[in-house]
């Protein structure tokens, strides 16, 4: 669709096509397994729903209140993992940093809470198979999305 298109530096087809027409958001009704990764600083979310057969991953969507670098990423994650199995599925969190490149310290953390919000998912199937009665599993995130303070000025303190 993007062939044509020139492409700013670093930015490759495959990720302006996931900012365009992002895959696999919204919310999965029947979800096995529900998962949040929260940053409470910032206040940013991103849901993470699977559907599993055994290991294997048949459906899976993800929502989020985040910047589009986090609905890049798990346009691209989602896609990437969605018909394979969780132990593909915990590899492809590196293949994806092969794919993203060079990432800043801030879309670094986008791309941690799309990981995270899925391993919580994972955590929240595991223990409802275990009996536990959990809507949704969190995760509270450790690094913060919130951009770098700028230095206070000493005049409007």
């Amino acid at each position: 669709m993007f062939e044509n298109v020139k492409m700013p530096e670093g930015l490759n087809p495959e990720v302006l096509e996931h900012l365009m027409n992002p895959q696999n958001y919204g919310k999965l009704d029947d979800a096995d397994g529900v998962g949040v990764a929260l940053d409470e600083k910032t206040k940013e979310y991103v849901i993470f729903y699977t559907k599993l057969d055994g290991d294997i991953i048949k459906d899976v969507k993800f929502a989020t209140n985040g910047c589009q670098d986090t609905v890049v990423i798990g346009s691209m994650f989602t896609q990437m993992i969605k018909g394979n199995d969780t132990e593909y599925a915990n590899t492809a969190v590196e293949k994806m940093h092969d794919k993203l490149g060079q990432l800043s310290p801030q879309q670094q953390i986008c791309a941690d809470i799309v990981f995270t919000a899925f391993l919580a998912s994972l955590k929240n199937y595991e223990n409802r198979q275990n009996g536990e009665d959990e809507e949704l599993h969190v995760f509270k995130m450790k690094e913060s999305c919130e951009s770098t303070a700028m230095p206070k000025d000493e005049e409007n303190e």
